[in-house]
C-alpha cells in the first residue's frame, strides 16, 4: 500500500477495507454507483469547464480527425483479405491487461462496472481472437485488426496525450512445429506493415526493427523465412540487438516501427491467448501502430519536400 492508499484507508473506520473486499462485484458496483450519484449531484457547470480543461483524461486529441480518417482509410484498404475488422468496445472487462501481462492496474483507467477503458487494444483482440479460436478446429487460425482510441492512466512526457489511436494486429493460431506458425504470423505482420510504409512514407526514413530474446525456433525461422523475403525491400528490416524494452512483456522476438527518430509502433509475440486458453500450445503474435504519428510523419515527410 502506497502512502496515498494508506492516508485515504486511515479515514475509515477498521476493518472497512476488509469490508469492502469481501462485497461481490453487484454489491460493490451499487455502492460506487450510490457514491457517484451523490457527488454528480453536487456538480456545476462552472466546475465542468474547469475539469473540461484541466483533466488530461476528457480534453480532446490536437488531432485532425479528418486526416485520421483518410489515413485509417488507407491503412484498410491496405489489410490482407485474411485480416477480419473488429470494431471494439469502449470498455473491456476488468484485468483485461493485468491478468495475462505485467501491467499495473494504476495505468489503467477502472470503471465502477467491473470494466476498465481500452489502454491496449491489441489485449482485447487478443481475447476475441482466443474466444474465435475456442469455436475453431485444432488448426484454425485468426487473424483480426481494430483501429481505436485508448485511454492510459500513466504519466507521459509533455506534449503527450492520455488518450491515443492506434491500429492493431492480433494473430493467434496453434503452434505446428519448428516455429513454423510464428513464421507466419511474422510474415503477415511485417508485410502489411512494410507495404503501409512504402506506401505512405516512400522518403526512406522508415524502419522495421527486430530483437530476438534468446535462441529459439523463432529465431531460427526469422533468419531463414522471414528475413529472405525482406531482402530487397524498400523498407529495411534491421536487427535492434540492445533492445530491453519489452523483455519479459514479449516472448522470444519482438518488433519495433520507426520513422526516422520517431517511433511508430511496436509488437511482439506474447503468451495471451495461450492463457485465455489454457493451451500451451497457442501462438499469439500482436503488432501496432500510432496512426497520429504516422500522420505526424507524413506531413514531416511532405514539408521537407517542399
Amino acid at each position: 500500500m502506497n502512502d496515498a492508499q494508506r492516508r485515504v484507508w486511515a479515514r475509515f473506520p477498521s476493518g472497512s477495507q476488509e469490508a469492502l473486499d469481501g462485497l461481490s462485484a453487484s454489491d460493490l458496483q451499487t455502492l460506487l454507483l450510490s457514491v457517484a450519484g451523490t457527488r454528480s449531484a453536487r456538480v456545476r457547470p462552472t466546475e465542468l469547464m474547469r475539469r473540461w480543461r484541466d483533466d488530461r483524461f476528457v480534453q480532446p486529441a490536437a488531432s485532425d480527425p479528418r486526416v485520421l480518417a483518410a489515413l485509417e482509410d488507407r491503412l484498410w484498404r491496405l489489410l490482407p483479405a485474411a485480416v477480419e475488422g473488429v470494431e471494439l468496445s469502449p470498455v473491456v472487462p476488468l484485468g483485461t491487461c493485468a491478468a495475462v501481462a505485467p501491467v499495473s492496474q494504476n495505468r489503467i483507467v477502472t470503471t465502477m462496472r467491473s470494466t476498465e477503458v481500452v489502454s491496449d487494444s491489441t489485449n482485447a483482440l487478443a481475447i476475441e481472437a482466443a474466444s474465435r479460436r475456442l469455436g475453431q478446429p485444432a488448426n484454425g487460425v485468426v487473424h483480426l485488426a481494430a483501429s481505436h482510441r485508448q485511454l492510459r492512466a500513466q504519466r507521459f512526457a509533455p506534449g503527450m496525450a492520455a488518450h491515443f489511436r492506434l491500429f492493431a494486429l492480433v494473430s493467434s493460431g496453434r503452434d505446428i512445429g519448428s516455429g513454423a506458425t510464428e513464421a507466419q504470423f511474422l510474415l503477415l505482420h511485417l508485410r502489411f506493415w512494410h507495404d503501409l510504409l512504402a506506401a505512405l512514407l516512400p522518403s526512406g526514413a522508415a524502419r522495421l526493427h527486430y530483437t530476438r530474446f534468446g535462441s529459439s525456433a523463432v529465431a531460427d525461422r526469422f533468419n531463414d523465412t522471414v528475413l529472405p523475403a525482406f531482402a530487397s525491400s524498400a523498407v529495411p528490416v534491421v536487427e535492434e540487438r540492445d533492445r530491453e524494452r519489452g523483455r519479459g512483456y514479449y516472448a522470444d522476438l519482438a518488433l519495433r516501427i520507426s520513422a526516422g527518430d520517431l517511433e511508430l509502433g511496436d509488437g511482439g509475440f506474447t503468451t495471451w491467448t495461450s492463457q485465455l486458453m489454457g493451451n500451451a500450445k497457442e501462438r499469439c503474435l500482436v503488432s501496432c501502430l500510432s496512426t497520429e504519428r504516422l500522420a505526424a510523419a507524413i506531413q514531416a515527410t511532405e514539408s521537407h519536400r517542399s
